[in-house]
């Protein structure tokens, strides 16, 4: 069996007095798709803060690629090959959607604005050239050429999200941590979004590990495996089907008044 990408081992979170998250231990495997799911507030998105760096774990153990990362920066770990997007956008809403992948990934420019934003308006070197080309394959991937080159600020939340996983991909990135990415998304567009990373991760080998809290279309959406937390712990892993079947799961989003189905949102 190969290393994990990713392995949380004993994470806890504490804030003062209030404990948020509670000696979490998952793993993520190469070119494997998680779902990390729970009710809103259980700690998911702090357990995001703490694997990306953004937040210092009061102790426990993470690890990437077999290298501890527990002490490191965010840009640190994102050299190392994690990228992660947040549950609301920023993108650069006065430029093209082309324009806004086209801004650096990681380990490259170190140029001012100024030099920056002619590279991306008059590609100049063979560099710049394949760095435009990637971003068109990245909206091939999404299925989403047609938008190149509206600017952000037209588009709807939906599509805005596409485009800030498009821009997460430029860097190359062998672990992407996605929060949330279809937070007040429409369902048809969501099942795109979910549909087009299952495609990706099954492409490229890339692992995902995304934040939902919508358990019912999660389910549904072809990911390798779950991760379930409640109240700051995880509550249990496993595959859809066993997710599915198991009654502490159900009593946590649903307080046992039944079982979801598949024709629910």
């Amino acid at each position: 069996m190969t290393e994990p990408v990713l392995k949380v081992d004993d994470l806890r979170k504490e804030f003062g007095g209030l404990v948020a998250v509670k000696d979490v231990s998952f793993t993520v495997g190469e070119g494997e798709f998680v779902g990390l799911i729970g009710p809103n507030g259980c700690g998911k998105s702090t357990t995001f803060n703490c694997i990306s760096g953004l937040l210092d774990q009061t102790s426990g153990r993470i690890e990437m690629f077999g290298n501890d990362i527990s002490e490191l920066r965010p840009d640190q770990i994102q050299n190392l090959g994690m990228t992660r997007t947040f549950q609301h956008t920023n993108l650069w809403r006065q430029m093209t959607v082309i324009e806004n992948l086209m801004v650096p990934p990681r380990k490259q420019f170190g140029s001012s604005f100024t030099e920056l934003m002619r590279s991306l308006l008059i590609p100049s070197n063979p560099a710049e050239e394949e760095r435009l080309s990637k971003a068109y394959d990245v909206l091939d991937q999404l299925e989403v050429p047609h938008m190149a080159h509206n600017l952000t600020s037209e588009l709807s939340g939906g599509q805005s999200k596409l485009v800030d996983i498009g821009r997460s991909m430029m860097g190359d990135p062998k672990l992407l941590l996605l929060d949330e990415p279809v937070a007040g998304v429409a369902g048809p567009l969501a099942m795109k979004i979910f549909n087009n990373l299952r495609n990706i991760v099954d492409e490229t080998g890339i692992s995902v590990l995304i934040i939902e809290h919508n358990m019912d279309f999660i389910l549904r959406q072809g990911v390798d495996r779950i991760v379930v937390m409640n109240e700051g712990e995880v509550l249990m892993q496993g595959t859809p089907d066993e997710v599915r079947a198991n009654k502490e799961v159900i009593e946590a989003y649903l307080g046992a008044a039944g079982t979801p189905t598949e024709g629910e949102e």
